[in-house]
């Protein structure tokens, strides 16, 4: 197979597949919806909604018109379908709207957009005066073991061919370089800081189907279809033996944060 044939052709999230296993995220979310405290009559953007779980329970749980945002159709698609509340297609770093919103949560999604100055800048200018911006997402040493594995793994003879040019597909910033990138978009009251969250799998197959699907989807669409079962099964086997086995090292950057009031 030639170098860099598929360095183009990642696919869009299997949202079905991923709706199934996202406990995990979904688990963080009700968390990060806790310090949100969202009030009744509130209009909130839940920025990458994916399937729209926590979307649904923004809105039934405060009465809020709660609105989901996302960049993959696919998880639009489930979204709609799940939350039964409106949903757009849109890039976080340049959100379609102007002072439309009181607040705006994002749970397990900033992490994907590369420029987060852009997207702080964007969240800003979308929030209205006083409006609250509370979230999570992958930060500081998130998932280094496994990407670690990853990375040895694209460096070997066996998959080397098929990782030239490789960009990591995401950036985990620490709190330090977010608080700056906050008050450089004009954010008030900021308040960012990591959080451990390892999470165990229950056995090898699940520990499988969740980093092909959520945590190294990007590298295994780089592979050919025969190729990518050995290359999911390698680093499954070097989860199995680690202490505590099957066990993904999370990290959550927290971000609290106010626009101004006149």
């Amino acid at each position: 197979m030639p170098a860099g044939l598929y360095t183009d052709c990642v696919a869009d999230w299997d949202a079905g597949r991923y709706h199934a296993l996202s406990e995990p995220q979904v688990e963080w979310g009700r968390r990060v919806l806790a310090r949100l405290a969202a009030r009744p009559g509130e209009q909130i953007l839940d920025l990458g909604c994916g399937t729209g779980r926590l979307t649904r329970e923004i809105a039934e749980a405060t009465g809020c018109l709660a609105v989901g945002l996302d960049r993959s159709k696919s998880m639009l698609t489930i979204a709609a379908r799940e939350s039964r509340l409106g949903v757009v297609l849109g890039d976080g770093a340049a959100l379609p709207f102007v002072q439309a919103f009181d607040a705006i949560f994002s749970n397990a999604a900033l992490h994907w957009i590369k420029d987060h100055d852009a997207v702080f800048a964007s969240v800003h200018h979308v929030l209205r005066p006083g409006g609250r911006f509370v979230a999570q997402c992958g930060g500081g040493p998130n998932l280094r073991r496994l990407l670690d594995h990853t990375h040895e793994l694209m460096d070997s003879p066996r998959y080397r061919s098929y990782f030239g040019a490789w960009e990591d597909p995401w950036i985990f910033a620490g709190p330090g370089e977010t608080r700056e990138r906050l008050a450089r978009a004009g954010f008030v009251d900021v308040r960012t800081g990591l959080e451990p969250a390892p999470t165990r799998l229950p056995d090898a197959a699940a520990f499988s189907d969740f980093i092909a699907c959520v945590c190294v989807r990007h590298h295994v669409d780089r592979l050919p279809p025969a190729v990518r079962p050995s290359f999911v099964a390698d680093l499954t086997a070097r989860a199995a033996v680690a202490d505590p086995p099957f066990t993904l090292d999370y990290w959550r950057l927290n971000i609290d944060a106010r626009k101004a009031a006149p």
